[in-house]
């Protein structure tokens, strides 16, 4: 089961909106539609985006549709996640077709993500309980995952491991879709609030953690909010904390620091489930990601091996 595929010139996606209870699809029969998907979490996840955004590219193409300008519209969908900048920038830069370079991104993202999960594998013992932030599995990617990927691999491996995903909120992402994923593969797995890590940490009940990013850069990682405490908790409990993503989540040209942090709509916190958690008109901050600086990261777990963080 692929997040994306390319069918009859046209993006099929998982609505990811719909999971865990309903596996439904959205089909893009236009560059707009894609950028649609991506501005409101149709697909999600770093890599996705990015593989998304180029066929969005190639779908502008196939419309005739000047390329870059529609590249600077793809580009405002989302200001974070720097793969879907280096997918739109690798198709204008290419010598081929944009729909032939977004096929090739398509079939690259899901040796890549073998490759880190082979790589990862290598730093989860038998036994251990593993704790992840949000969701950077196959849905965040073509298929197979990077977080997750990780785990997938060190099960194949023959190892026992458990995983416990916090919820992610405001948007839920751990609950509705990693915790998903691990049951689909049989993995054993619990749910926690994001309140609780810490607790667990300290009673000695996780023995790793591993996140994605949605961007690399120098100085540390930019992932879904809630990752930095994450990590300062691992920090204090002398926890190792890993980072799963490829090379294409890099971004060498800033300070991780410089990283223009989404501002989600107010929603997404004052309702949950569909209610209303909080007085009629409170006003809310609500950023989609935060920094983890690279004192606080154990390493980075790419396609060509366990790096420190730069």
């Amino acid at each position: 089961m692929k997040t994306l595929e390319w069918e009859d010139n046209k993006l099929k996606l998982i609505d990811q909106r719909k999971l865990p209870d309903e596996l439904t699809y959205v089909w893009c029969d236009n560059y707009r539609d894609v950028i649609v998907a991506i501005k409101n979490m149709t697909v999600r996840g770093a890599p996705a985006i990015g593989v998304a955004a180029g066929f969005a590219m190639a779908l502008a193409d196939l419309e005739g549709v000047d390329l870059q300008m529609a590249a600077k519209e793809v580009k405002a969908a989302r200001p974070t996640a720097v793969n879907l900048f280096w997918a739109v920038d690798r198709v204008l830069n290419s010598n081929e077709d944009a729909l032939s370079e977004a096929l090739k991104m398509y079939e690259e993202d899901m040796a890549t993500n073998r490759a880190i999960g082979k790589y990862g594998a290598e730093i989860i013992d038998d036994g251990d309980t593993v704790l992840t932030h949000c969701n950077a599995g196959a849905l965040a990617c073509v298929d197979y995952g990077t977080a997750l990927g990780v785990f997938r691999a060190a099960r194949d491996a023959g190892k026992n491991i458990n995983v416990i995903c916090d919820e992610t909120r405001p948007r839920g992402q751990g609950a509705s879709l990693s915790v998903w994923e691990m049951q689909q593969e049989n993995i054993p797995v619990k749910l926690i609030p994001d309140v609780a890590s810490g607790y667990l940490m300290s009673q000695g009940m996780i023995d790793k953690v591993v996140i994605g990013a949605d961007r690399i850069a120098k100085g540390g990682v930019v992932n879904k909010v809630g990752s930095f405490m994450v990590a300062l908790a691992a920090k204090h409990h002398d926890i190792p904390f890993y980072v799963a993503a490829p090379y294409s989540t890099f971004d060498n040209e800033i300070s991780i620091f410089d990283t223009v942090i989404e501002e989600r709509d107010g929603d997404e916190v004052r309702y949950y489930g569909g209610a209303r958690i909080c007085p009629e008109g409170t006003e809310v901050i609500n950023p989609a990601f935060d920094i983890t600086p690279k004192e606080l990261i154990t390493g980075i777990i790419t396609e060509k091996g366990i790096i420190d963080p730069i």
